[in-house]
């Protein structure tokens, strides 16, 4: 069979060929994505970081001397942890999930669909631009609360491990949020009823183990609990579940994740229909 690429006269450009992962276009999808989100600062990095002060000046300053230790921490180390990993999370989610739905309503889909792309690269390329706002959010949120906690870091790959799961993990769950809604108000809707119910509700401000039954084993259930407890175990040195479970857990929800994203964008879903 004669090659196509070889029948082209000699004066026009030939089609470029990719052995193995396209990694230049990767790097192109992955810095649009930073920079997107970094063109709006203010927005998407300064705003959650005003938020989290907020909290910790409700939760801490407000209440200062009104909670106890918990297991033996001081409630400010014990909430700190926590609120940086729902900042992690909440931005890493809104990252993918808003650049998706942007491109759909204003026809940009384009830009990534018709560049030499697989469904693997996209996934790349997506999910690591989610989880780079995610965690320079939280970066930034880490300093912006040590006035308040005195965050000393007991395990420095558990710190890591978490916050990069995560962030990889929602910035994909993002990217199936952005391509399934149609509008706006249905992205709010899976953020505001799914994904901030799940951080509250998973002891970034109380011990799970307090919480009367059914409520403490439904806890043990929620995958955010152990992404949370295992990070605040990278600070306090102790944690309420099984740091192996959330470990494990997060391996294979992560593993999981990606390849539902290679599928989705594999087949096209709600991006070529």
């Amino acid at each position: 069979m004669t090659d196509l690429a070889s029948t082209r006269p000699p004066g026009l450009p030939q089609p470029r060929r990719y052995d193995g992962v396209n990694w230049v276009g990767v790097k192109t999808l992955y810095l649009r994505e930073v920079r997107r989100f970094w063109k709006v600062g203010a927005q998407t990095v300064a705003a959650p970081v005003v938020t989290t002060l907020l909290y910790m000046l409700v939760f801490v300053v407000a209440l200062q001397g009104a909670r106890p230790p918990l297991h033996g921490t001081p409630f400010a180390e014990f909430v700190a942890p926590g609120l940086i990993m729902m900042a992690v999370l909440n931005n890493a989610f809104a990252n993918a999930s808003s650049s998706l739905i942007q491109a759909k309503i204003m026809g940009t889909s384009t830009d990534f669909l018709t560049p030499p792309l697989s469904p693997l690269e996209l996934t790349i390329g997506f999910a690591l631009g989610a989880a780079t706002r995610g965690v320079v959010v939280g970066l930034v949120t880490a300093v912006c609360v040590m006035p308040f906690a005195r965050l000393g870091v007991a395990n420095l790959a558990a710190v890591v491990w978490f916050s990069l799961t995560a962030s990889l993990l929602m910035g994909m769950l993002g990217v199936f949020a952005g391509l399934w809604a149609e509008k706006f108000d249905q992205l709010a809707a899976v953020q505001n009823f799914l994904i901030m119910p799940m951080t509250f509700l998973s002891g970034t401000f109380y011990l799970v183990d307090s919480l009367p039954e059914p409520f403490a084993t439904i806890s043990h259930f929620n995958p955010i609990f152990y992404m949370i407890d295992g990070f605040r175990y990278g600070f306090i040195g102790q944690a309420e579940g099984n740091i192996w479970i959330g470990v494990a857990m997060s391996a294979l929800l992560t593993l999981a994740m990606a390849y539902a994203c290679w599928l989705v964008f594999r087949s096209g879903w709600r991006l070529k229909s």
